[in-house]
């Protein structure tokens, strides 16, 4: 794309995100006393379908599909936005293996919004003809697929695939011409590796399990960070403080919720930048994730009202925005 084409997208992302929720609009959603109430006032923001009944999912969904639609009309290069379906495509690998070397069935389990939807997982694992995936997957289905048949260890098949998701959306991001995908990968895999020796360190996992799960990357020394997690708690917090992670180590020290919401929060800030850049790629990629990220904050809100959860306890978990 040239950087006159770059210039029109990013102008249209400008005007988008003008209709971003800030914490204004986060905090008019909290005012609001019950879910329903909540739905309306999301719906008077322009949320989900003017046609449609005011359900939850319906509504997330639709603005889900407006994100990619958005994408579609300022006609980017697609395909730079490949890295974020990793997670997805590599999920409906482990929910195959799954289905398959179990003999269940899990209705609704599959994302089709990405390159092989669900059904044609299932196709490629029950058939074994693994080498109908990307070249990145093809290795590491055989693996999962012959632990799981082998051991019956779920456990240890999850850790495979999650291990092998890191791996290739680092490596797409050590591929990007794009700086923005260096940096989402970046983040996305230390941010990944601190959750492993956290929930490492609560449930007294071995420094083995540790380094078979987490994906090396330039931020964050596996090792160190694996060691510290054998040593306790405040051991993780000390590392941390030497890193470029150390808000994480406040954020642990506050709550579990207070660290989970930080995981997202540094995503955001790694976003920030993009604010000021008018002729890359950049501003796309950060609206598709400030997009997402609303979503998932608004969700929280949604079910902590649902389930009647104090103001106090849903706060300690909405995630910051992007404007």
């Amino acid at each position: 794309m040239t950087d006159i084409r770059y210039t029109y997208a990013v102008a249209r992302i400008r005007a988008l995100e003008v209709s971003l929720f800030n914490k204004a609009a986060i905090d008019q959603l909290m005012a609001c006393e019950t879910e329903q109430q909540c739905l309306q006032f999301l719906s008077e923001k322009g949320w989900g379908d003017v046609n449609a009944s005011l359900d939850v999912e319906a509504m997330m969904e639709c603005e889900e599909a407006k994100i990619w639609k958005v994408m579609e009309e300022v006609a980017v290069d697609m395909s730079v936005f490949d890295v974020l379906s990793y997670p997805n495509l590599f999920h409906n690998l482990k929910a195959a293996i799954k289905e398959v070397c179990t003999e269940t069935e899990n209705p609704g389990i599959f994302y089709d919004d990405c390159s092989i939807s669900g059904a044609e997982m299932l196709d490629i694992v029950r058939k074994k003809e693994f080498s109908r995936l990307p070249a990145n997957m093809v290795a590491v289905a055989q693996e999962a697929y012959d632990t799981l048949l082998h051991t019956r260890d779920g456990q240890l098949c999850d850790v495979i695939i999650d291990k092998a998701t890191l791996d290739a959306v680092y490596a797409a991001g050590k591929a990007a011409k794009d700086d923005i995908v260096r940096d989402y990968a970046e983040s996305t895999v230390a941010i990944a590796d601190i959750k492993i020796a956290v929930r490492s360190q609560k449930t007294g996992k071995s420094l083995d399990f540790m380094k078979r799960a987490m994906a090396e990357c330039n931020s964050i020394s596996v090792d160190q960070l694996s060691k510290a997690a054998l040593s306790g708690a405040d051991a993780i917090r000390e590392y941390l403080m030497g890193t470029a992670y150390s808000e994480g180590a406040k954020a642990l020290d506050e709550s579990s919720s207070a660290f989970e919401r930080w995981c997202d929060n540094r995503m955001m800030q790694t976003m920030q930048p993009q604010k000021y850049e008018s002729f890359s790629v950049g501003p796309l990629f950060a609206y598709v994730l400030a997009r997402e990220n609303e979503i998932k904050t608004i969700r929280i809100i949604l079910s902590g009202k649902q389930n009647g959860f104090s103001d106090e306890a849903i706060r300690e978990r909405v995630r910051e925005m992007y404007v």
